[in-house]
């Protein structure tokens, strides 16, 4: 596998992040994927990092990324937070181990950006993701982000 720093809008990334808006809205009950508002540039170094993997045949496979929050906000970011993105491994890659190793390279990306804390927000419909985190060294933590006030929505977090 070959993981490359891409743009949020890198055609791979944008259909990557297709995929993973489908499997949100069949996984939940709205069928409307995910909501919360990104803007490309969040994820342009320094305060922010996307990554696609590519398999041996140049098939992008896996994705996830990074935005950072330079201070508190009513959203209950905090300062210093780097928030993980669009972490999604298409279906016939799952058990590969790329997830994990895309969650590393971030983690160790936003340590060298000064971000003190990985966070996250995924949803109780996603079991594998949950087991991810929590196997990854990622505790609970108070609800932050666009999805705060919804029952389904379950937020990690990690000290960098």
């Amino acid at each position: 596998m070959n993981i490359r720093r891409v743009s949020f809008t890198h055609p791979d990334a944008v259909k990557l992040n297709d995929q993973v808006q489908a499997e949100y809205a069949s996984r939940y009950d709205d069928g409307e994927g995910d909501a919360t508002y990104l803007d490309p540039a969040m994820f342009d170094p320094p305060s922010g990092l996307y990554l696609i993997a590519y398999d041996e045949r140049d098939r992008p496979v896996a994705t996830g990324g990074w935005r950072g929050h330079d201070e508190e906000s009513e959203e209950g970011y905090l300062t210093g937070d780097a928030e993980l993105k669009r972490m999604y491994v298409v279906e016939e890659a799952r058990g590969l181990g790329l997830a994990r190793r895309i969650l590393a390279t971030l983690e160790e990306d936003a340590r060298m950006a000064g971000r003190t804390r990985m966070v996250l927000e995924t949803g109780d419909r996603q079991p594998e993701a949950v087991a991810l985190y929590t196997s990854s060294g990622y505790e609970p933590a108070a609800k932050f982000g666009y999805y705060r006030h919804h029952e389904a929505s379950l937020c990690f977090a990690k000290s960098l």
